[in-house]
């Protein structure tokens, strides 16, 4: 469990991309906090800018505006040679393993290159943590030989985690982290994630599409549209307390095996509106049942409901 400890502070972070004469508004106005401990979930459309806050939180993209702060450190300024050796404090773990790996790089390099390249500790003393890494996450001694070709998915997805917290990051971003793996795998690797960022007393920002999934490893969501969060709420009362249409709308894609057969499908109608474009009102009226003029025309503020439940609605569900 989280111990309350403010790790990352995300404060009024926004991204803008030039197309040609246009701005590209990718992320709008986010903030949001994560403790040592916790696994905060990331959750919304393809293009909602969800993996962009996580490469600005990476520093692999600068913030057009706004700040990120990891343990009392603002480093979006840093100079390049100091954020090298800060960089070491966030790892991440991609949607396809695969392609973080050098086809030609045995796992033991790859398990040992980050304690050698940041700590300058010996191949023979990096081969025996690799070795320890390997069986925290759950594989046999013997993959340090093999090439990443020769190991499954899941396995791969194991060594990218295992490699991850070599080096004892104080933020693990896991963006899709399993969307590319079959669902029984998913499942263990999520679990071992929530085991990982306990044992270790890390954050974690879990980022994914598959709601149920996220829901079940964190302690808090935030429900991403068009580069706002629309709101924020406890994993474990999500399906009870839910507010924001947009929310109600990705519960109802979730399918359970014992579902009427013969119920109406809920869609959702519509695309989401071009982010090349400023919108006044909210985000999601155009697509949303319960929109009214003010929504047209006025930009709803994140407003506190209870707890750490906040709702960016101007006619919110009543639960």
């Amino acid at each position: 469990m989280p111990d309350n400890a403010v790790l990352l502070e995300i404060k009024n972070v926004s991204k803008e991309f030039p197309v040609k004469k246009k701005k590209l508004y990718a992320v709008s106005d986010v903030s949001f906090t994560l403790s040592r401990g916790e696994t905060l979930g990331l959750v919304g459309e393809s293009g909602c800018g969800k993996s962009t806050i996580a490469k600005m939180i990476a520093g692999s993209l600068p913030v057009t505006s706004g700040s990120i702060t990891l343990d009392g450190v603002e480093y979006t300024h840093m100079k390049k040679k100091e954020f090298a050796k800060f960089r070491r404090s966030i790892q991440m773990v991609f949607q396809d393993p695969l392609s973080s790996f050098s086809p030609r790089m045995r796992i033991g390099t790859y398990l040992c290159e980050p304690r050698v390249n940041y700590d300058h500790v010996s191949k023979d003393e990096a081969m025996a943590e690799a070795e320890e890494l390997l069986a925290k996450v759950g594989l046999p001694a013997e993959f340090l030989m093999r090439y990443p070709h020769e190991l499954s998915g899941g396995q791969l997805q194991r060594v990218a985690i295992a490699r991850a917290i070599a080096i004892s990051p104080k933020i693990l971003i896991c963006d899709e982290a399993t969307g590319a793996l079959d669902v029984s795998i998913q499942n263990q690797i999520a679990k071992l994630l929530v085991e990982l960022v306990e044992e270790n007393n890390i954050g974690c920002l879990f980022i994914g599409h598959d709601l149920a999934l996220v829901r079940s490893v964190t302690q808090r969501v935030a429900i991403m549209y068009l580069g706002r969060i629309v709101e924020f709420l406890d994993s474990e009362t999500l399906q009870e307390e839910y507010m924001h249409p947009y929310t109600e709308a990705l519960l109802d894609s979730i399918f359970d095996v014992h579902c009427d057969q013969d119920e109406d499908i809920k869609l959702l109608a519509g695309e989401a509106p071009s982010p090349l474009v400023v919108h006044n009102g909210c985000p999601f009226a155009q697509r949303c049942e319960y929109c009214t003029e003010q929504c047209r025309y006025q930009l709803p503020e994140l407003s506190h409901v209870n707890g750490t439940h906040y709702v960016a609605c101007f006619n919110p569900l009543k639960r």
